[in-house]
Formats: structure tokens, sequence, C-alpha cells
């Protein structure tokens, strides 16, 4: 390891739907090598669920494909997790994924206890299923395998980035920004709080040491040190160069996440936005300001299941004007709301149809519904409400110019893409460039920028159009 000589960093981006690699230069040139999808299963309504196995063995297919490299960093889907034997490493139980909902009467119980504002207080956090906490007890209370270990002291709890880095390193580490999406660590101290861990029924000596996201995560098998592991959309604020208090960016994968960096002390969040950690190095904690929605490429892919489509390029372009225009509204709620509202009861909806709808007007409204309620998020975001400052985005939506020039039409922003969509990757290779040699690497990239082509009187009259249609997907469905 000391005699690495290799100019070149490593990331392996382990995400919702597909685990990749990214590769980046010493000059910020960047690639990816290799990539591949994973199965998502859905036991029963509302349930989201991954295999362990499936997603390590994944993992370390990325990295034979690494070549020769002086450090790798690791980046996780954040709040998914899961229950391992400590003694042997194996799964004893699916990942349970960021979207599923199966605590939702869990939640409820806690919120009727008068939780949610200790969580709000300690963890920066409102009370969702979204949350690794709730899915956390869940594990330990209904699967018997998890409980016998438990009870027999060989019990490892935790998100999906301590499986892996203990499968591959033998440390049994998580990273702060990580912790910070459980609801159980104290966002003040950076330390797992005794009395969310008591609250919430989770058994903090199960639980993972939490560390600096550039830190010694321990070596592969080949010598190679892992020097970087933090949640994706964190490492993402850093590829696109967001350092600085009042530096945005908004990633369109499977959901959409928008980040703000606050600097060094922690934000008092608007409601319905959440305050957590940027990334911690030098001894150094930043923090951020957040909103999200729950689902942004994963609706596309559910309107391709359905047949509404079959290539990526029908639905780039459309003959007709915006669906918004017409009154054809999807809400984009499939999972519930996420950010500002919080609503699991919320459901799918489009409204305004018509004998005369067809297949890609109801694909033209699902983009457009993304659009909208990442512009609500945005909106809520402090000091952006009357700023006109450009959005940097990135993620797979960002491909679909159609998409994106109706982002910066609601908007009234420019938007700026960029050549290369991997910065959830390049942001943790460069972390763990920094945590290996002390590189502060740029990206090599190119930019597109959208401006907006409507009038502001236009775009509110669409904001309140998509409003007006939200509401009557909220209370749809009960809570269990």
């Amino acid at each position: 390891m000391g005699e690495n000589n290799s100019q070149r960093f490593a990331a392996i981006d382990q995400g919702t739907t597909s685990t990749r690699l990214v590769i980046t230069e010493a000059n910020g040139a960047a690639s990816v090598p290799f990539s591949v999808r994973h199965h998502t299963t859905y036991p029963q309504q509302g349930w989201v669920e991954q295999d362990a196995n499936e997603l390590l063995h994944n993992v370390q297919l990325c990295l034979t494909h690494a070549g020769d490299i002086a450090a790798i960093g690791m980046a996780n889907q954040g709040e998914s997790c899961l229950a391992w034997d400590a003694k042997t490493g194996e799964p004893l139980s699916p990942v349970i994924v960021w979207q599923d909902n199966r605590t939702s009467s869990t939640i409820e119980r806690l919120r009727a206890q008068g939780l949610e504002q200790m969580t709000l207080d300690r963890a920066g956090l409102p009370l969702d299923p979204y949350f690794s906490a709730s899915k956390l007890y869940w594990l330990v209370e209904n699967i018997p395998a998890v409980k016998q270990a438990y009870q027999e002291k060989r019990l490892h709890i935790g998100t999906t980035d301590a499986f892996f880095l203990e499968r591959l390193t033998g440390r049994f580490v998580t990273d702060v920004t990580t912790a910070s999406r459980t609801s159980l660590m104290n966002l003040s101290t950076q330390t797992w709080d005794d009395t969310l861990c008591a609250r919430f029924g989770v058994p903090l000596e199960c639980l993972p040491t939490i560390s600096a996201s550039v830190a010694n995560f321990g070596t592969l098998a080949n010598g190679v040190p892992i020097t970087a592991s933090l949640v994706d959309q964190q490492a993402s604020l850093y590829g696109h160069g967001c350092r600085n208090p009042g530096d945005i960016k908004m990633t369109f994968g499977t959901g959409a996440f928008m980040l703000m960096v606050t600097g060094d002390q922690r934000p008092n969040a608007p409601e319905g936005l959440l305050s957590t950690t940027a990334w911690q190095m030098d001894n150094s904690l930043t923090y951020a300001c957040e909103g999200g929605i729950y689902h942004a490429s994963a609706a596309i892919e559910w309107a391709k299941k359905l047949g509404l489509f079959h290539r990526y390029q029908e639905i780039e372009q459309f003959a007709q004007p915006p669906a918004i225009e017409r009154e054809l509204v999807f809400i984009p709620a499939l999972s519930g709301l996420a950010a500002p509202f919080w609503d699991r009861s919320a459901s799918g909806l489009w409204i305004g149809m018509d004998g005369g709808t067809s297949a890609s007007c109801l694909c033209q409204s699902i983009l457009e519904g993304v659009a909208l309620r990442a512009a609500q998020v945005i909106n809520a975001m402090p000091h952006l409400e009357n700023s006109h400052a450009r959005l940097s985005i990135d993620g797979g939506l960002t491909n679909n110019p159609y998409f994106v020039q109706f982002l910066a039409d609601v908007l009234q922003r420019d938007v700026i893409t960029s050549s290369f969509t991997e910065l959830t990757g390049f942001g943790c290779a460069a972390l763990a460039a920094y945590g290996a040699n002390g590189s502060n690497l740029v990206i090599q990239n190119d930019e597109h920028i959208y401006t907006p082509k409507i009038s502001v009187q236009l775009a509110q009259k669409w904001l309140a159009t998509f409003d007006q249609a939200l509401t009557f997907s909220r209370g749809w469905k009960k809570t269990p």
C-alpha cells in the first residue's frame, strides 16, 4: 500500500437501482468503466426489499474492474438497512430499502407518544418510515433469526455501508453522514443518542462505530485503502463542487434530493426540511439543509414497466403543449410525500384526463410532476425563495432535455447540467483522494445551461395548479 504510486482514485456508488464504479484521474477526468443493476422486490404493499448478498456481490464485482488505484471511497443508499451475524457476516434479513413504509404504524404510535419533537431536536429529522430507526426496530422485533442473534450477543444491525465495510475490511463502522440518516444519532454530538435508541427500541450495542467521512475505513484484500465513506447525496454535493455556505445542488436519481451547504454550525431548518451533516474531514464537521422527494427516475421507470413508453428517446420531446397547461397533472406520491409535507397518507394521482389523453400525455405529465415536486422543495429552502441563483443538477433525469427545460421554467432560474452526470461517484472518489494524499480534485466537465423560457406569471400559474391537484392526493392511504 505504501508503494502505490497510482494517481487514479475510485469510488463505488452503491445506489438504489445499480452499483457503479467511478474512476477519476489526478487531473479530474472521470469515467464509469463498469456498472451493474440489482433486483428490488415488493413482497407486500409498501414493502421494498433487496438482497444483501447480491448487493455485496455487485460491489465486489465493481472492485474487480478498478485496476491500479491509490485509494477508494464508498457511497451508500443512506437509510437502507439490515441485520447480520457478527460472527459469520451472513445477512439475517433482507435489506429494507429507504422507500419502504412497513413501519408506518410504529411511527404513528411514536408520534402519539410525543417523540417527534425529540427526534427533531436531537437528530434533526421528523418521524417517518423513511429513516432507519423504525426499520431497525422492526428487524429485531419481527425476524426470529435476528432476535435469536441478539439474545446470543452476535447481532450487528445498521445501514448497508456498515455491512459492506465489515465484509470488505473487517471494520464495523459507519460514517457521520450515514448515521445522521437513522434518527438515532445526536446531530450536535455526532454520537448515538441513548434516549433515542431506547425510545425507538434499537439496541445501541449492536450499532456500528461512528467515524468521520474521510478516515481510515480499513483496506481491501489487495491492500488498497478505503479512505472515504458517506451517503450518496452528500457525496454528490461534494462532487458538484459545493463547498461554501449557500452552495446548492439537486440529484435526480431514484428519488430527488436537494442539499445546501450551511457551514460549521447546525442549521435551523425551516419546517418540513431537514438539518443534516454534509461530511466530516480534518476533524471539522460541515452541515447542510436538505429536502427531497421519494420518486423521480423511479416514477419514470414505473411508467416504462406499465408500457406507457418503450425507449427513453420517446419522452425527450413532445409535440403537444405542457400537460400542466392543459390541466393534466401527475402527483408522484407513489410512496407518499416527503419534504416539505412528510405525508405517507398521500397517493400517486393523475387528474385532468379526458378521452383524448394518450400514453404520451401521461408520460409528459410524469416528467412535469417530478419537476413541480422538486420546485416545491426548492422554494421551501431558506434564502432561495427570492434568489435567482443557478441550480446545478445531476442524475439520470438530467439526460432528458424536456425535463430540464421544464424545471428551469417552473423555477425561473438557470439550471446547469454536466457532461459527466455521475457526480456522486466523482465526489466520493475526490474525497477518497483527499483522504489518501490531501488532493483537492476538481471535475473536468462541460456545462449546459438551461434558461427559463416562460414568464414568471405562467410559472406561478402552473405551480398553483399543481398545488391544487396535490391536495386531492393527501389523506387517501390510511395507516395500518
